[in-house]
């Protein structure tokens, strides 16, 4: 069995698979890193490799301590299903770079366009032939709500809620037609621009605000908010087969 983490910008992400079979998904806190995983690995004692992709703060030290575990630090030096055509190839992140080994993976033959909707939206587009070919990184829903209260003198800071019309009769309600709606067209028109020079892909949105987003966008997508936590386990496996 394998525990595959995925160390984010604001929390810790997790699933457990049995070959390509998903047994638990969820999610901890950083501070809890070392007595959630514990838990983990005495609940699931058949588990003998631990798969960690990292863009948060926490370091490989925080996994040392793990004993009788395989642990696997997915890095740049890893082999990857496709060629990275990235200007900048050492600063791309380890998350997108596994996104886009699972859009390789499990949609071949294809041109593929991954969103991940997270505390940054990133974009990921890796063609046919397998080249990665780069994307776009904005602000994600909670940095939008953030960024209007912490830079202003009086708007408020407010939870994630679906606007009840795109004209906003309060403050409140313009905040949340700014934020969601300014998204959903940030979204659907990357998707339009990409279909003039692309005409034929799939569409992967994943992150913690996919399923938010999914029913409310024009375009037809492939939505799974667990797709990082399978791509990791797919790109374990594929670097296992191929090392």
């Amino acid at each position: 069995m394998l525990l595959a983490i995925d160390v984010g910008n604001t929390r810790i992400k997790y699933a457990v698979f049995e070959q390509d079979t998903l047994v638990e998904a969820a999610f901890f806190e950083k501070e809890t890193l070392q007595s959630h995983v514990e838990k983990i690995l005495k609940t699931y004692a058949a588990i003998t490799d631990l798969a960690v992709a990292s863009v948060g703060s926490v370091g490989k030290d925080a996994f040392l301590s793990f004993e009788n575990i395989r642990i696997h630090f997915i890095s740049h030096q890893n082999r990857f299903p496709f060629v990275n055509r990235y200007a900048t190839p050492a600063t791309l992140g380890i998350d997108r770079m596994v996104l886009a080994a699972g859009a390789v993976l499990r949609f071949p033959d294809q041109a593929r366009l991954v969103i991940d909707a997270g505390t940054c939206i990133t974009y990921d587009f890796v063609d046919a032939a397998n080249q990665y070919l780069g994307g776009a990184i904005s602000p994600g829903i909670r940095l939008r709500y953030e960024a209007l209260h912490n830079f202003t003198a009086r708007l408020p800071l407010l939870e994630k809620t679906a606007p009840k019309d795109f004209v906003g009769d309060s403050t409140a309600e313009s905040i949340h037609s700014g934020v969601v709606q300014g998204m959903l067209h940030e979204i659907d028109g990357f998707i339009n621009q990409y279909k003039e020079r692309y005409p034929n892909f799939i569409i992967i949105l994943t992150g913690g605000d996919a399923d938010f987003l999914a029913k409310r966008l024009k375009n037809t997508i492939f939505a799974h908010s667990n797709f990082l936590l399978e791509s990791l386990n797919q790109t374990f496996q594929y670097q296992i087969k191929n090392d």
